[in-house]
């Protein structure tokens, strides 16, 4: 069949209608090009505040946009604008001091409807507020004036959807019509914190266990290496404001350094944390379409991260998301001369903190001759392959290495002592590159395991090459449970095994493995398999966990899946839940409030470590449950209770 050329002239724009149609995707203007997207750092608030009144134009429009940098691949997607400016991703900030009125108007330029949420009243109620009218509907080209008054101080935020989905379903190019609403309290000093919007464009929804293609992960619109870079000096205050308006969670790890925990919200209710209730964590899990705010004190120099624990979201991608091309990944394998800059993309965030320290105690000192020395080795496991590789962590001791391993195993217990400086010289004998990251420990940025990053000035952490070694230097500041784990192609070294427990101790004790018992949650080494089961300790079905009964015993939690940022974890007897009493998160003392008994369930999300106290008293079926959201469960490890007197019978604590 021959075709007129006079005839393409329909064809061409209907097959891009089509493709658009097919995928929801909004419809640009005819005859119209999408102007570049602004990357919206979030510093400057917008519209007009006069005499307690803010008055504000947005409009939805196409935009072009460069995650990745103004250089690389961009995409046409929706985006939020203020009438007559550029659009932003994320979109304008409104920022005002509580009990403004909001004089609102917003128009939909798309080619699509739009499903506003989050533009209404904010009150201490306002989830189950019924005169809160909490979302709406602009057809194309309509216009929408709306009035409403901001009255609860808090971190808040709004968004849109082409396809009518509420922000856990929003995953497509639309999942970018996030802004930021910040209201202040009274008296606040404004310009002393930072707005961080976590935006993901993928092709599921976090919640499901879909194998993804795309994942476009963006702090304030851009992807890391290009996110921005913040400069702080030794003993400033820091507040950050961090808004997840995706569909995904995220864990936000610090390195380096503790983080309070001052609020958590839901978008439509903040709530601000007394001092009897603010939390000391190094991670912290930011639910779908939750906020935080957080506040820190760096006390040492240095580059540090703060990022996402979900390997998913900080792993390398091409650009806009998309799997590198394999000669791209095949180099890296081959020889990645820089991870941090070449292998990390998506949540991370890099903070270069000046000056000197201003702490003792967390190793920024030259550790001394009298330090403990250890020796950690990295090897193959028996039976690895390059489809199915297994790695282990092993101590050497009296300067002999251990019998080798075969399988998978997680690495053993790493017992420390507060206060007592060591030198862990780690052996890599793999045949890839590596690096050890003491997740949660308080030390010198050089020795914090991020290869190209760690360290400052030109005096940067390298990657430990196969057959090398690296030594880290460090003095525990406090006791608590942490975690040593790979920096480096965490979907392949993590999921073969390296991870492990890390176990700082009070001066003068020791650890009692018939009372203090470590629990490590990972993830199968196929982990697709993941979906239905993770492993306990390195085990699909550990072996019996012997407790002793009347005896307060530790158990210490470790999630290090590759995704499962909202593992479940419940303590039964029979078919009764039992108590237990919180101690710490992170290595870090509970507040005297959050340490009271309680029904024994709880959630830990990945790179986060809890500490509770158990005291069984009676006989019974004792478990330990890990679930999944949805209650599967996805393993079980059994208690053997013994000594227990010969009446024993009815309830545990």
């Amino acid at each position: 069949m021959r075709l007129h050329l006079s005839a393409v002239w329909w064809i061409v724009p209907l097959a891009g209608t089509l493709a658009h149609a097919r995928l929801g995707r909004p419809l640009p203007p005819r005859g119209s090009t999408p102007t570049r997207i602004i990357v919206n750092d979030n510093r400057h608030a917008a519209g007009t505040l006069r005499a307690g009144v803010l008055t504000l134009r947005l409009e939805a429009r196409l935009g072009d946009w460069h995650p990745d940098g103004e250089d690389a691949p961009g995409a046409t997607v929706p985006a939020f604008a203020e009438a007559g400016h550029p659009a932003r991703i994320p979109g304008p900030l409104i920022r005002v001091p509580a009990g403004t009125e909001v004089a609102l108007s917003v128009h939909n330029s798309l080619q699509q409807s739009l499903t506003l949420h989050g533009l209404h009243d904010r009150r201490r109620a306002a989830s189950s507020d019924p005169t809160v009218e909490d979302k709406f509907v602009l057809e194309p080209g309509a216009t929408r004036a709306i009035h409403f008054r901001l009255a609860a101080p808090g971190t808040y935020y709004y968004y849109g959807s082409t396809r009518a989905q509420t922000v856990e379903w929003r995953a497509g190019e639309d999942a970018q019509l996030s802004g930021a609403i910040i209201v202040d309290p009274p008296g606040a000093r404004l310009g002393r914190d930072r707005i961080f919007v976590i935006g993901v464009w993928s092709d599921t929804a976090g919640r499901t266990f879909m194998k993804r293609t795309r994942i476009l992960a963006v702090i304030n619109g851009r992807s890391w290496p290009q996110t921005e870079r913040l400069e702080y000096a030794v003993g400033d205050t820091v507040h950050w404001h961090v808004i997840n308006a995706s569909a995904d969670s995220h864990p936000m790890h610090l390195h380096g350094f503790y983080y309070r925990v001052d609020g958590r919200g839901d978008g439509a209710v903040d709530t601000v944390y007394g001092a009897d209730q603010r939390r000391q964590v190094n991670t912290e899990n930011v639910n779908v379409g939750s906020t935080m705010t957080m506040t820190w004190i760096p006390e040492r120099p240095g580059n540090w991260l703060f990022h996402c624990h979900l390997p998913e979201h900080f792993r390398a991608n091409g650009s806009l998301g998309m799997p590198r091309s394999p000669s791209a990944a095949q180099d890296q394998e081959a020889a990645p001369r820089n991870h941090a800059m070449s292998d990390m993309n998506g949540l991370v965030m890099g903070v270069t903190v000046r000056g000197t320290s201003s702490r003792n105690a967390s190793g920024s000192a030259p550790v001394s001759a009298a330090a403990r020395d250890m020796r950690l080795l990295i090897r193959p496991s028996a039976g690895s392959t390059a489809a199915q590789p297994y790695f282990t962590f092993a101590i050497v001791a009296n300067g002999r290495d251990p019998a080798p391993d075969s399988g998978l195993h997680v690495g053993p217990p790493l017992v420390l002592e507060r206060g007592e400086p060591v030198r862990i010289t780690v052996v890599n004998a793999l045949d890839k590159p590596t690096t050890v990251h003491w997740h949660g420990i308080e030390l010198d940025s050089y020795f914090d395991g991020v290869a190209g990053f760690s360290g400052a000035g030109q005096q940067l952490a390298p990657m430990i090459a196969p057959h090398d070694s690296f030594v880290a230097r460090f003095t525990p500041p406090r006791a608590g449970t942490f975690i040593y784990h790979t920096h480096v192609d965490e979907l392949v070294q993590q999921l073969a095994g390296l991870a492990g427990p890390l176990i700082v101790l009070d001066s003068g004790r020791v650890l009692d493995s018939a009372r203090d018992h470590p629990i490590l949650i990972s993830t199968p080494p196929r982990w697709e398999d993941e979906v239905h089961s993770v492993l306990l300790n390195g085990s699909a079905v550990p072996p019996a966990l012997a407790v002793r009964a009347g005896v307060a015993h530790r158990l210490r939690f470790i999630n290090m899946t590759l995704r499962r940022p909202g593992a479940r974890i419940q303590l039964w007897r029979d078919t009764s839940m039992s108590t237990w009493r919180p101690l710490a998160k992170d290595g870090a003392d509970l507040p005297p409030a959050s340490r009271s008994d309680r029904p024994a369930r709880a959630i830990i999300s990945i790179g986060e470590t809890m500490d509770y106290e158990f005291l069984p008293t009676r006989g019974g079926n004792w478990r330990i449950e890990v679930s999944a959201a949805n209650g599967a469960v996805l393993a079980t490890l059994p208690l053997q209770v013994t000594g227990l007197p010969p009446d024993s019978s009815g309830t545990g604590r």
